[in-house]
């Protein structure tokens, strides 16, 4: 679910902050140039980075003023880095929060440093991910645009705010529908004017004096071609901050969540919390269980369409049974087979010996085909070549017979089941098995 948006008081101004997650720290999220914590939440990258923060934090987001859920202000009267640093303190006491690490994005990072500097007591760490100390380029730093380009960013931005402010520089290698929700979602948080006038703002930021006077843990994350903040920014800040860590990450993009979120995340919560996590696997061993009714045509057409499906339901009633009693997964139900998974060979040769004898009491003959290997996992289950292999096993198979790879037999030496050796067979697709034909189980 959304998080409820709540309201802390900055001078005369309302701004609006959202608290998600429950983690032994609390990590504020100081966005770039425009945000919306009530928007973000409907993009499924965006709700995925932040739900990953979430897991190993108290994560508080807020808006910025002048943009988002939070109060507006005149587009004459642009705030300071000082005003808006305020917002950060004002947005950390409504929520209770005494010390907190901060995770700042491009424009926010100069608010982290400000606020780390400022406030080195109430900082526990601090990240900033593709940030820049200067936005004007000059003979000392040379990496950032010319005033004549930054004005020019400024103009086009205004001009085209309306019909839609092309993003595809900021993240060039997602597809249309996430820059097209993009583009839609800084229209709905902030006016062209607003957008320009805090553009205006961010090009006098000089956070360079700081740097130096930094004491807390820092963090500098940058991708390798940001377009917009180059990755020479990055490293020449994470080497004016005392004890500066900078990491540099594959990919072009500027936007926080587009691109390879993974290796990002990884590294925060590394530094965070000290510990790195683990990978989501995408491959496990597992035992493949393929079976098939034989004959099941010529059945069919004898009892008729409906008494067939009575006998089918009954048949899949008791398979589901033996799956659940020996801990077995069932992924596909194609036909009259079943295509199911085990995390032990021996548990599945079982299954799949009760199984058959379950069906012969209704009148019906199985064949069964097992194999152990490495698997995908994939969105709808599991697949790769042990899956094929295992498909294929039950195809050689008799009927009445439950036919085993020569893994499937070697991994359940000392189980006390017995097997016929069947020689080898030359599978379509996967080459020459030797196969088993289970005799005692």
């Amino acid at each position: 679910m959304q998080p409820e948006t709540r309201y802390a008081k900055s001078g005369d101004l309302n701004i609006a902050y959202q608290v998600v997650g429950q983690g032994a720290f609390d990590l504020v999220y100081v966005p770039g140039w425009v945000s919306n914590i009530d928007l973000v939440w409907e993009n499924a990258k965006a709700r995925r980075f932040l739900e990953r923060l979430a897991s190993f934090s108290r994560l508080i987001l807020f808006d910025k003023r002048g943009v988002g859920m939070s109060d507006r202000v005149p587009n004459d009267r642009l705030p300071t880095l000082e005003e808006r640093m305020d917002d950060v303190r004002a947005v950390l006491e409504a929520a209770g929060s005494e010390n907190a690490a901060l995770l700042g994005h491009s424009e926010g990072g100069s608010m982290a440093l400000l606020f780390a500097a400022t406030y080195p007591e109430r900082t526990r760490a601090m990240v900033l991910v593709g940030v820049f100390a200067k936005r004007i380029r000059s003979d000392d730093y040379p990496w950032a645009p010319t005033l004549e380009k930054r004005l020019e960013t400024v103009e086009t931005v205004e001009r085209e705010w309306a019909t839609g402010f092309d993003l595809t520089y900021y993240a060039p290698n997602e597809d249309r529908s996430f820059t097209e929700w993009h583009e839609n979602y800084l229209r709905r948080s902030a006016s062209p004017g607003a957008a320009a006038a805090l553009l205006r703002m961010n090009s006098m930021i000089d956070t360079r004096a700081i740097l130096k006077t930094i004491q807390v843990a820092s963090l500098v994350i940058h991708r390798t071609h940001d377009q917009d903040v180059t990755v020479e920014e990055g490293r020449w800040i994470a080497g004016e901050i005392p004890g500066g860590r900078f990491v540099e990450l594959p990919g072009s993009e500027h936007i926080l969540w587009a691109g390879d979120q993974d290796p990002m995340l990884a590294e925060i919560e590394e530094f965070l919390t000290g510990t790195r996590p683990m990978p989501e696997p995408d491959r496990v061993l597992s035992t493949v269980l393929f079976t098939d009714i034989v004959g099941s045509t010529e059945r069919a057409g004898e009892l008729g369409d409906r008494r067939w499906l009575e006998l089918r339901d009954q048949h899949h009633a008791r398979v589901r049974r033996q799956l659940d009693r020996f801990r077995g997964r069932e992924i596909d139900t194609a036909g009259d087979g079943f295509f199911a998974t085990f995390d032990g060979p021996a548990r599945a040769v079982r299954a799949a010996w009760t199984i058959r004898d379950s069906v012969q009491e209704l009148g019906l003959q199985l064949k069964a085909g097992l194999h152990t290997g490495e698997c995908e996992l994939t969105q709808d289950g599991v697949g790769g070549i042990a899956v094929h292999t295992g498909a294929r096993v039950a195809g050689a198979a008799d009927a009445g017979e439950v036919l085993v790879s020569s893994t499937v037999r070697d991994l359940v030496s000392g189980s006390g089941i017995q097997f016929e050796d069947r020689g080898e067979h030359e599978l379509k697709g996967v080459g020459p098995w030797r196969l088993y034909s289970v005799v005692d189980a």
